[in-house]
């Protein structure tokens, strides 16, 4: 890694010049494994999980008995009595009406995953490595074209006074940051299926992630949290979850100027261990330069290399010898002696005459290939190199 630390603006609406810049903080540059978040995000969600399970006596409180065989119905068990719609009818199979299903689910399935702790931190190293790409952040859908840089940093003197969720809109809209929680507003649906009637009737679209050091009384979280598609979260207490939703990397973050300045005590920096997690590094890249095409072009590269190999490699094709005369030949120089004779005999079997020796019978013509055949020297052509088994060499 190299020891170049650029600069990150602070934005501050009151301030029309000299805005004041701030290094980046070491864990932006980590590695952005999406392998790692995806895996690490799916086995968080499960954590939630509660446990559910059908009745273990649904579909079993009947004394049904099967009929047997010679009656033409089915040997599923069937209901007893009579008098009623439901004597006779299938029951305890998963194919009957009122019948039990099939595996019927249990309580004690295994709901909840253990997840490494070196794992999910480099999770939330990568997840917060990738906030700070702009094309990422575009290609999870958000809205930062008017921004002036990713990451975006609010310096603390325009939030920490904020009361009012009125006065928390006026000021993203002067950060030209509310184009996105606008996006997340025009979203909201309707949500298929059954969750409509289980408390969670609408969905919509995440908007920005707002990361501060206050309390969750402070009135600068009251200011936000009623903002449609705005989450909020404290920089000791970063959640992959919310970091990156669904498991994709990439959501738009506004950081508090005191929270940005914590990431180094939090995550450490690539000299320093973190302060506040024992014996934490933050990742770092297997390679400095992930441009392979550069590093492959480049001079030291090529120099190593061997030369490319232009001369064509030379592959004789197979040839069925009972259909190719050359091929036979090559492998039995004798064919050829006994296809001439054959052709003789045969030749000689056309033009034996009738037992009328008066009539006249006209000599049929050689063809090209019997003429070919014939003049051919009985030499069998020379083998290719390639052709010849090492034991006869």
């Amino acid at each position: 890694m190299t020891s170049f630390r650029p600069l990150v603006t602070v934005q501050d609406p009151s301030k029309k010049e000299g805005h004041v810049t701030i290094p980046l903080p070491a864990v932006l540059m980590a590695p952005i494994r999406s392998d790692i978040v995806r895996m690490i995000h799916t086995a968080m969600s499960k954590n939630h999980r509660q446990p559910y399970a059908v009745s273990p006596l649904a579909g079993m409180q009947t004394a049904a008995r099967s009929w047997g065989t010679g009656r033409a119905v089915s040997r599923i068990p069937r209901v007893p009595g009579g008098g009623t719609h439901r004597a006779g009818q299938g029951a305890f199979g998963n194919m009957c009406r009122g019948g039990r299903m099939f595996a019927p689910t249990k309580v004690y399935r295994r709901w909840h995953r253990k997840i490494a702790k070196g794992q999910r931190r480099y999770a939330v190293c990568s997840a917060v490595a990738a906030t700070a790409v702009p094309s990422l952040v575009l290609a999870r859908g958000h809205r930062i074209m008017q921004l002036p840089e990713i990451p975006f940093v609010v310096a603390d003197s325009q939030v920490n006074g904020l009361k009012k969720t009125k006065q928390a809109v006026e000021l993203l809209q002067k950060l030209h940051a509310y184009e996105d929680i606008q996006k997340s507003i025009n979203t909201k649906r309707t949500r298929p299926g059954k969750g409509k009637a289980r408390g969670r009737r609408y969905t919509r679209s995440k908007g920005p992630l707002i990361i501060h050091t206050k309390n969750w009384s402070n009135s600068l979280v009251k200011s936000f949290r009623n903002i449609p598609g705005v989450e909020l979260c404290n920089v000791k207490r970063l959640n992959l979850l919310t970091l990156a939703p669904g498991g994709h990397l990439g959501r738009f973050v506004i950081w508090t100027e005191s929270a940005f300045k914590k990431l180094n005590a939090i995550f450490g920096t690539l000299k320093k261990p973190s302060k506040q997690k024992h014996g934490f590094r933050i990742p770092r890249p297997v390679i400095t330069n992930a441009d392979l095409t550069r590093i492959i072009n480049s001079d030291e590269v090529q120099s190593a290399l061997k030369r490319k190999n232009t001369k064509p490699k030379f592959l004789s094709r197979k040839k069925n010898p009972l259909k190719n005369l050359g091929a036979m030949i090559k492998l039995n120089p004798y064919f050829l002696t006994q296809k001439r004779r054959t052709l003789i005999a045969r030749q000689k079997a056309k033009t034996r005459k009738p037992e009328d020796k008066k009539k006249k019978v006209k000599k049929p013509r050689a063809g090209k290939r019997f003429l070919a055949v014939i003049r051919a020297p009985a030499i069998a052509p020379a083998r290719d190199p390639s052709e010849v088994t090492p034991k006869f060499q």
